[in-house]
């Protein structure tokens, strides 16, 4: 184990991840954990199934499409639940529940869920693979994600940005390089 300029051990050093996290505890309200947990879980999902999808289609990966009696069943419809399972919860009431990581996770998937077929819903023809749309619309509901993750918590993301900056520098002085 390297003993630092200072006389610490390297794994005393707060690791970039613990300091993220308390800057996350320091600028972050609530309200701005919620959006950001929704947005993160909003372009994961949605990104997940765009790959799930085309990987089932392609062939390439090992799986099929869901089937309930012979019918596909779409995963909208399995959004339409989460956010059904939400809606509940959000009035039901229970602050402790409301407020909690996992309910804005699971209205971001649900969300996802529902607008990857949003074609599907308004034309109620099954035009999943149709082309025409799809690049926009897959485009258009990434740079949604990403945009909203940063303009929930854009204080944090300029900290966060500072804070990396310097632990690569430092790293980059511990380890005799310039970054």
């Amino acid at each position: 184990m390297r003993l630092t300029e200072a006389g610490h051990r390297d794994r005393d050093r707060p690791l970039l991840v613990s300091r993220w996290r308390e800057t996350a505890d320091r600028r972050l309200t609530p309200l701005q954990r919620s959006l950001l947990i929704t947005w993160f879980s909003f372009g994961t999902t949605f990104g997940t199934v765009r790959f799930i999808t085309h990987g089932i289609r392609g062939g390439w990966l090992p799986w099929g499409n869901i089937s309930a009696g012979g019918e596909h069943v779409h995963h909208y419809n399995f959004g339409i639940a989460t956010l059904a399972g939400v809606g509940l919860i959000a009035v039901r009431g229970d602050e402790r529940a409301v407020g909690h990581p996992a309910v804005a996770a699971a209205y971001g998937c649900g969300t996802a869920l529902i607008c990857d077929e949003f074609a599907l819903l308004l034309d109620l023809q099954d035009v999943y693979w149709a082309k025409q749309g799809r690049i926009s619309v897959d485009v258009s509901l990434g740079v949604l994600s990403v945009l909203g993750a940063y303009l929930t918590a854009k204080p944090f993301w300029h900290e966060i940005g500072r804070i990396t900056r310097h632990h690569i520098v430092a790293a980059a002085t511990r380890h005799g390089t310039t970054a």
